[in-house]
């Protein structure tokens, strides 16, 4: 027989039927991409996969707290979705504000094993990335999401304590109706542990690519490349400063709300703002690229630009925050606002075309070790089986 909890072998490798169940985020980033991804690895495996979704763009403020509130809208959907599908796995993201812990329970009464994939800090924190005033911020903790009202995180005081009551009374249900925790990275694995999370229940599950590029092209690269949301958390104005500093050209892929303060810095320097590119389009932006530049000041736990530029074979600067160290590497993981270190390495590697074509070569065997979706399904069906 199976160890409790673990699915015979014949079962745990055979083709399973997989609900996916994610809230989409009102600005869409690199977790809708990760579904994306996930839900092609699945298919092409031979995987019976659907997905059920709502948007938190068309729900209004009202339906979200109500949403958050009661710890989710309508069930009954996700647990019709089951019955219909004859999933066996009902693997969730997001589920805030919409879907809240009802999804879950309602897809084990349907007789469903539930995982939950922890891609950001959502459990405690109202905003998600665990930020601010330019800092890396674990104010909130565990069940005490006060800080959050206090601070004002979310912006609107009547929106933060909505979030801070609905994530405080969500979180216990979350984790007791949830089968299996996954986080994308060590980083955030342990930080949660630290926020009160049992740290044994998550596994740690890298994302992954389904391309990955047979050899590097950094060697012949004609500019920097940043890519990602305009936000103060992401460091672009670093990215900036050194690119001006090294004389390097630098173009920058992505918008939001820190775009006015991004363009006034960069007016005197060589950056070009791409604005919001498709994923096509970004591909072909990596590879006229010579690096990238991810100088993060929140502890990004795994995003999804550094590990598509590995994957390209674009040699990868990132900050040493969160999981960026796991993806880049301990020598390539600088002090996050340490502008001369960003300078002299932006510059080393600028400089010598010889040492970009190695870093490239270095980042596409980091990513078919770490990366590739024959690592990433291992990592899924383990997950899939445990209960």
């Amino acid at each position: 027989m199976s160890p409790p909890g673990l699915l015979p072998p014949s079962q745990a490798d055979a083709h399973l039927r997989v609900l996916l169940v994610h809230n989409r985020y009102r600005a869409a980033g690199g977790e809708e991409r990760v579904v994306d991804e996930l839900e092609a690895l699945l298919a092409a495996r031979g995987h019976a996969v659907v997905r059920l979704e709502r948007d938190s763009e068309s729900a209004g403020r009202a339906t979200a707290a109500y949403g958050l509130l009661h710890g989710g809208i309508a069930p009954g959907d996700v647990a019709k979705a089951v019955r219909l599908h004859r999933a066996e796995v009902v693997h969730a993201h997001n589920v805030h504000p919409l879907l809240g812990w009802r999804a879950l329970a309602a897809a084990r009464a349907a007789g469903a094993r539930t995982v939950l994939h922890l891609h950001n800090y959502r459990l405690a924190c109202a905003i998600g990335v665990a930020f601010r005033d330019g800092a890396p911020c674990y104010r909130c903790r565990g069940r005490n999401t006060l800080p959050g009202v206090r601070h004002r995180c979310r912006g609107s005081y009547g929106e933060g304590v909505a979030y801070a009551a609905g994530l405080a009374l969500q979180q216990p249900h979350l984790l007791e109706h949830a089968d299996a925790l996954v986080a994308v990275s060590a980083a955030l694995a342990d930080r949660l542990g630290e926020l009160g999370i049992a740290r044994e229940r998550i596994a740690v599950l890298p994302n992954a690519v389904r391309t990955i590029a047979p050899a590097s092209a950094a060697g012949d690269g004609r500019y920097a490349l940043a890519a990602g949301r305009l936000v103060e958390e992401k460091g672009f104005d670093v990215a900036i400063e050194a690119a001006r500093a090294a004389g390097v050209p630098l173009r920058i892929a992505g918008e939001g709300p820190d775009e006015a303060r991004l363009r006034a810095l960069a007016a005197d320097a060589d950056v070009t703002f791409l604005g919001r590119l498709s994923g096509e389009r970004l591909a072909a932006e990596r590879r006229g690229a010579a690096l990238l530049l991810a100088p993060a000041r929140n502890d990004d736990p795994c995003p999804m630009t550094v590990i598509e530029a590995l994957a390209d074979g674009l040699p990868v600067l990132g900050s040493d925050r969160g999981g960026i160290p796991e993806l880049v590497g301990a020598d390539a993981a600088l002090p996050a606002g340490d502008l001369r270190a960003w300078t002299a390495a932006l510059r080393a590697l600028w400089t010598d075309a010889a040492a970009r074509a190695a870093a490239g070569a270095a980042a596409l065997a980091r990513a078919r070790a770490h990366h590739s979706t024959d690592a990433w399904y291992a990592g899924l069906m383990a997950v899939y089986g445990a209960r």
